[in-house]
């Protein structure tokens, strides 16, 4: 008889074997191109962290600014129109003298406007300062260091350019430094001037309006269905429906946002407002789900204890059951709101893809949010914007890695204090 089962136990031990096997190639085959994603947009992204500037000597002529210093943009353009000139292309012709001054962007002026107003002692004075570079110029030099996958050197630059640029950088006037506009700043139609401030504060207040909108929504819907609603053909119907409701486009919920809020009660376009609630549509049926899984993990005997003790079964859910549910139902609801973060179909229903350049300070304000943003810059034919979305999409990963570690956290954090 053992003889005879050998052979075949031999063969189950082999097919165990090979589907072990074959399970850890798959997980480490999943790990490669994980890796190999994310390495690549790293890559293509880090170098969005350098501003590539440029030192000229500028003469703050109260002619131009006046003697206080004007708060016109279009006065401290001329400024650095005047500087580039001067110093760039002092004997050449006209054609020179525009190529020239293209070599800086355009929120150079901003920059003079914004050490004015510091340091009005500035006007009439002459000093060396350090200006942003186009995004042309600023490609050619990221290149001209030989950053690893920079790529770009004497794109959309003449030769005349290029040539300038190369001379300024062994005259040691160039300079790539570390370029924090890029996490407070708004957008630009300028790649170099552009940031993701505006949409970060965006997705932020998007979320606060989703947590607002659904989390006490969502927990209590969970605790009527799974500890106080009674079993009829009704309930069936309710559960099934937020089962199908967690499994809707987020498109169509876009569109429902759009024809109810917007076309109904008159929400407000582009607001973190009814962004946060189309978003908290999609978000509610995942934390229902969630809340009714960590309330039916609880042991039925801690409320039965309760309840024997004289504690009516309102009492007994919410001082008993309740926070022995609260780290699932915490973990679910920063999952689902991690989801929702994510999401940009729904937000351009709303109007959510507006082109914001000041960062948001309301819920009422024109807004966007972080993957809208992200979106934008792909679409964009502009080479300058191509680090750019890389590092957002970074930025975006980063996000949604600290929720999920924030979850984690206030799981074991409610653990330990039951």
């Amino acid at each position: 008889m053992t003889e005879a089962v050998r052979p075949a136990l031999a063969r189950r031990y082999r097919q165990e074997r090979l589907l072990v096997l074959a399970g850890k190639a798959s997980i480490v085959i999943a790990l490669l191109f994980l890796a190999g994603l994310l390495g690549n947009v790293a890559v293509n992204g880090w170098r969005a962290l350098l501003r590539a500037e440029i030192q000229l000597p500028v003469h703050f002529d109260p002619a131009v600014i006046g003697a206080a210093g004007e708060h016109d943009a279009l006065a401290y353009a001329r400024l650095v129109k005047q500087a580039a000139r001067a110093d760039l292309a002092p004997d050449a012709g006209r054609k020179a003298r525009k190529e020239a001054q293209q070599l800086l962007s355009f929120g150079a002026a901003l920059q003079l406007r914004d050490a004015v107003a510091a340091d009005p002692a500035l006007v009439g004075a002459t000093k060396e300062v350090w200006l942003p570079a186009a995004s042309a110029a600023e490609l050619h030099l990221k290149a001209f260091e030989a950053l690893p996958g920079a790529a770009g050197r004497g794109l959309n630059l003449s030769e005349r350019q290029a040539t300038l640029l190369d001379r300024l950088h062994e005259e040691g006037r160039t300079a790539l430094r570390f370029n924090g506009r890029f996490f407070t700043a708004g957008d630009s139609r300028d790649p170099e001037a552009a940031g993701i401030g505006g949409a970060l504060m965006g997705s932020l207040l998007t979320l606060i309006v989703t947590l607002i909108a659904t989390f006490p929504v969502g927990v209590g819907a969970a605790v009527y269905l799974e500890l106080l609603a009674p079993r009829s053909r009704v309930f069936d119907f309710i559960e099934v429906n937020i089962n199908n409701l967690a499994a809707v486009p987020s498109v169509i919920m876009g569109l429902l946002g759009l024809a109810v809020l917007i076309g109904v009660f008159g929400v407000s376009r582009s607001t973190p407002l009814v962004g946060g609630m189309v978003l908290g549509f999609l978000t509610l049926p995942t934390i229902i789900i969630a809340a009714r899984a960590a309330l039916k993990a609880v042991p039925d005997s801690l409320l039965h204890a309760a309840l024997s003790l004289g504690a009516t079964r309102l009492q007994g859910i919410v001082h008993q059951v309740l926070p022995a549910a609260m780290p699932g139902i915490m973990t679910g609801t920063i999952i689902g709101m991690a989801g929702a973060l994510g999401e940009t179909a729904p937000l351009l229903m709303v109007g959510m893809v507006a082109f914001v350049v000041a960062v948001p300070t309301g819920f009422g304000d024109v807004a966007t949010a972080l993957p809208v943003q992200i979106f934008l810059w792909a679409d964009s034919p502009e080479r300058g914007y191509v680090e750019k979305t890389a590092l957002a999409i970074c930025v975006l990963i980063a996000f949604l890695l600290a929720m999920n570690a924030a979850a984690i956290w206030l799981r074991r954090r409610f653990e330990k204090l039951l």
